[in-house]
């Protein structure tokens, strides 16, 4: 009855989650190779220096010496990303690209798109209808997948230990069958 139950769980909750969940692993998939493929993340450069030597305006200063990108104040700015081992600061504008500047002399050192902030709010949900559907969608998504995981790993096992007694019932009917059957003894007899 229990196996039955789990079957029947396994079988409608993949159902109801099979489309979020393409979105949770093929964008999952897409973060798992930003730092390798460019396309998702631009490969991070190397600044001159051991310390940063410039400050916040000379990081505008390099945003604004680029007017492709149409950023000229802080507004346009999302975030600012700074690795000092590299020598790099990495300003992510609103516009969804990313300029990186070295900390040592100011220089722009590269300017690309990147989608991964784009793929992650793809990924957690938002995107679709802020925490709406991060929530409400893609959080009980996740919650089914761990079910449905388990499930699977349920039937799996059931199926695998199914296998080890049949396994185990051949074995015991050749080591029987193999047997000469004993003789009954009959008084007077051969």
């Amino acid at each position: 009855m229990l196996n039955v139950l789990i079957r029947q769980v396994h079988y409608w909750a993949s159902a109801v989650v099979a489309v979020p969940a393409l979105v949770l692993i093929a964008s999952g998939l897409l973060l798992q190779c930003k730092k390798h493929w460019t396309f998702v993340q631009p490969a991070e450069q190397r600044g001159t220096g051991t310390e940063p030597a410039v400050d916040f305006p000379v990081l505008l200063a390099g945003v604004r010496s680029l007017p492709e990108f149409a950023a000229s104040t802080w507004a346009d700015v999302h975030r600012i990303d700074v690795r000092p081992a590299r020598a790099l600061a990495k300003v992510a504008l609103t516009s969804g690209h990313e300029i990186q500047i070295d900390l040592g002399t100011g220089r722009v050192l590269q300017a690309a798109p990147r989608r991964s902030d784009l793929i992650e709010a793809i990924h957690d949900g938002s995107f679709f209808g802020g925490d709406w559907t991060k929530l409400g969608v893609f959080l009980p998504t996740g919650i089914v997948l761990l079910m449905l995981w388990a499930t699977g790993m349920w039937l799996w096992w059931i199926k695998l230990a199914a296998k080890q007694r049949g396994r185990r019932r051949a074995t015991f009917a050749r080591a029987g069958a193999g047997r000469e059957p004993e003789r009954a003894s009959v008084p007077g007899g051969r």
